[in-house]
């Protein structure tokens, strides 16, 4: 390996240092870097411009001289709830580590329309070339977190908590679920590694919710928590014999909801999933449940709207 190309790689890891301890997964700093590669038509490495990123893009480089620094704003046009700010920052570290980045608010903030969430300054060149993944980033992480903020407020002064799910973009899973805690939710499980979650297709393998339980319990031992999707109340007096962690409550009304509530009578944590909104979380929460899911959070949050603007 060249030189140039060492001292590339070198900016790569002090980049990557940047990012705060929950967003330190090893996929989100190589998500970061296919991003900013697929503006620039080259490899994931990056390493086709020799250390020059701000070369990928054509159009600055013919119309802004090296030598004109440059400050950008980045603004909310929308009210919300912002989220992605570090990845910003890394972002236009990559692309130049002399660009300063200097936020005017933290992720999890509420902020209004017109609000200054960050400043960026440097070489112009630079700063136009990161901006539109910058954006990206921001926008979406953003309307994720916006998105679950209106749905904890939606539930305020009930005993539920908001839950995400496993619903999000390929690549985007652990960006997705930081949103969702930006906004005041908690995670589900991560993947198909952290808890065990036996639904309806592996109760109809397995031959029952009990042989279900039974064969998680003799592979793992205790090392997981178990949850079981019921659909009924009968399928939910069979899970609660079996003593298991949580009783997932799939796309019950709400009048069976609050009987499943009474039958498990804090016995087990219950948690209500299926066809939830913001026109009816509130009710689902008055029923008594846990915990509630929904998809939406993540594969339905509109885009806050943010853009960057020189001046």
């Amino acid at each position: 390996m060249n030189e140039i190309d060492d001292h590339l790689n070198l900016r790569l890891e002090l980049s990557r240092s940047l990012l705060p301890s929950e967003l330190q997964h090893p996929a989100i700093f190589t998500l970061l870097v296919l991003a900013l590669a697929e503006d620039l038509s080259e490899t994931a490495n990056l390493t086709g411009y020799k250390g020059r990123l701000a070369e990928g893009d054509i159009t600055s480089m013919a119309t802004i001289q090296t030598s004109n620094p440059l400050n950008g704003y980045i603004r909310s046009k929308a009210n919300g709830v912002v989220a992605g700010l570090p990845l910003a920052e890394v972002v236009f570290n990559i692309v130049d580590p002399t660009i300063s980045f200097r936020r005017t608010v933290k992720d999890g903030d509420v902020v209004q329309k017109g609000q200054v969430l960050a400043q960026v300054q440097g070489d112009g060149r630079a700063l136009l070339t990161g901006e539109r993944t910058a954006l990206n980033l921001l926008g979406r992480l953003s309307g994720i977190a916006t998105m679950t903020y209106m749905y904890v407020q939606a539930v305020k002064d009930t005993k539920a908590v908001i839950l995400d799910t496993r619903k999000t973009a390929p690549g985007l899973r652990y960006l997705d679920k930081y949103a969702v805690h930006c906004g005041g939710g908690q995670n589900h499980r991560i993947g198909l590694f952290d808890m065990v979650l036996i639904k309806d297709n592996h109760i109809s393998a397995a031959g029952g919710i009990t042989a279900a339980v039974q064969r998680v319990r003799q592979m793992h031992g205790q090392q997981y928590s178990i949850e079981v999707e019921v659909k009924n109340l009968g399928e939910l007096e069979e899970a609660i014999s079996l003593k298991v962690d949580r009783i997932m409550l799939d796309n019950m009304d709400l009048e069976t909801m609050r009987r499943a509530v009474q039958v498990g009578n804090g016995r087990v944590p219950l948690e209500a999933s299926g066809n939830v909104n913001l026109n009816n979380v509130r009710q689902i929460a008055e029923t008594g449940v846990n915990f509630i899911s929904s998809g939406a959070l993540t594969h339905s949050a509109p885009t806050l709207d943010i853009s960057m603007k020189i001046g």
